[in-house]
């Protein structure tokens, strides 16, 4: 048997060589830079349908009969950055008890019931631009698991026990808020950038959190949710007209109010310098350079996504070749522009490293971003960084659940419904005077606030030493103290 193997498999290769002797000689590279890889297929996903409500909701509706699951998501205008300054934390104190609340005819107890018989879920949620709420169920439950969450939608009762849980988490949160470096370098390198008193800076206090009562939970709810304010997207398995029918049914029947309107954020360039925390615990140093970024609205985001590649994007960037793998300063290095959706996001550049190396690791990061402007990028590093963007484009938009989420992102922010198609075809067009014409307009060395957070029986003078970056400027993050009788009540034993 064994023999018959052999010559059979001895068949099989003679058979080859035959062929590939009558096919002609096969020609061998011996340079992989000589092959050729074919060009990337356009990719065209499956877009969801768009309807309007008659009462101004917009609805984006995306099938997938992989499963019988429908999910729904519905984004309302207005997040962090619009609650008073005085009442900074509303939003989160909204969020957490908007669902576990309860509904004007069910305890928020009384919802988790009726969901776990369904192996169901509804959430709400906040950040900065919106708040949310999200929907999971069976197929065969959507319509009574939609029911609840339109009655959530539309008459929520902030049940006063609720709040107060929602207020204890906060108290704590905040009395937490310094026990990690890279959490206090990255709360105060906002502030450094936006100012500490601007919108997207602003950080709850005990005193912040006591003062929001159930009454600025319901007017904060009469002023942005209702239907003009709302994107609602629905992905799963269902049929498109009796989905429309049946949100026409529940959600066509929320009401509807004038356009909400809230101040612009301004946006003043950031103040250079260095800036100093002082955490002894620690025997590394968390540092970030920081000053404001752009938005994907600015024509040059295309040209700011392939220089932000080259310079703190993978493995070979040049933040990461030189300042980890050439000088070994750090495990994790990276950054670059900022580039938001609805309004400026941080330009930054961080690193963490030894407390003994963080005057070398400062001016490394200065070093390399001064480096794209004296040592511009070249046509390899530009093809790496356009191939490193399209190679993992596809991923971020391989299910049809991602599909709609990004086209929710892009009705919500005001983008044009192509934008994801074209994206590769712009990032394409990208030249390499194109990276240095941005890298000269925005990477401005000379803008950055330098933060480290560190030990500083272990920097020593390093920071000092440091004169062209200005006097090193120490930050107090202590945390003011409650006043009196902030502490919310313990929850009542049921």
């Amino acid at each position: 048997m064994k023999s018959q193997a052999l010559l059979s498999s001895l068949a099989v290769f003679g058979l080859l060589l035959s062929t590939s002797a009558a096919a002609g000689p096969v020609t061998v590279k011996n340079d992989w830079h000589q092959i050729k890889p074919p060009p990337l297929r356009v990719m065209k996903p499956q877009q969801p349908s768009r309807v309007v409500l008659a009462n101004g909701i917009v609805l984006l509706l995306q099938q997938d009969r992989e499963l019988p699951l429908l999910s729904m998501t519905v984004l309302i205008r207005g997040g962090s950055k619009d609650e008073p300054l005085d009442k900074t934390g509303l939003t989160d104190i909204f969020a957490e008890s908007w669902r576990a609340g309860g509904t004007r005819t069910k305890t928020g107890d009384q919802i988790d019931d009726f969901l776990a018989l369904r192996a169901a879920n509804v959430e709400t949620g906040s950040e900065s631009t919106r708040t949310s709420l999200t929907v999971h169920s069976l197929k065969k439950d959507f319509p009574e698991v939609l029911g609840l969450a339109v009655e959530i939608l539309r008459e929520p009762e902030f049940r006063q026990d609720k709040i107060e849980i929602a207020k204890r988490q906060l108290f704590t949160a905040i009395s937490r808020r310094n026990d990690e470096s890279a959490e206090i370098a990255g709360r105060e390198s906002t502030k450094l950038a936006y100012g500490k008193e601007h919108p997207l800076a602003r950080q709850a206090e005990y005193a912040t959190i006591a003062a929001i009562g159930r009454d600025d939970l319901l007017m904060w709810h009469r002023r942005f949710v209702h239907a003009g304010n709302m994107v609602v997207g629905v992905s799963g398995d269902f049929e498109p007209a009796e989905m429309v029918a049946l949100l026409k049914q529940t959600l066509g029947t929320l009401p509807t109010s004038p356009t909400v309107t809230v101040p612009e954020m301004g946006f003043v360039p950031t103040r250079p310098g260095l800036y100093f925390v002082p955490k002894r615990e620690v025997n590394q140093s968390s540092i970030h350079l920081v000053q404001l970024g752009t938005t994907r609205k600015n024509p040059d985001h295309y040209a700011l996504e392939v220089m932000n590649e080259i310079l703190g994007g993978g493995f070979w960037a040049r933040l990461f070749s030189n300042i980890r793998t050439k000088q070994g300063l750090a495990y994790h290095v990276g950054g670059g522009v900022g580039l938001g959706w609805e309004y400026p996001t941080l330009y930054k550049v961080a690193m963490s490293t030894k407390s003994q190396t963080t005057g070398k690791a400062i001016l490394a990061l200065f070093e390399q971003v001064q480096g794209m402007l004296m040592s511009p990028p070249t046509a390899d590093e530009l093809q790496k960084a356009k191939d490193a963007i399209l190679n993992s484009f596809v991923f971020k938009y391989d299910t049809k659940s991602k599909i709609l989420s990004d086209r929710m992102r892009l009705e919500f922010s005001g983008f044009p419904a192509d934008y994801t198609e074209k994206y590769a075809e712009q990032v394409q067009k990208v030249t390499l005077d194109d990276v240095k014409r941005v890298a000269q307009k925005y990477l401005n060395p000379g803008g950055f606030a330098v933060l480290v957070v560190g030990n500083p029986d272990e920097i020593g003078d390093q920071l000092s030493q440091l004169k062209h970056l200005g006097p090193v400027q120490t930050i107090d993050i202590t945390i003011p103290p409650p006043p009196p009788r902030a502490a919310p009540a313990a929850a009542p034993r049921k």
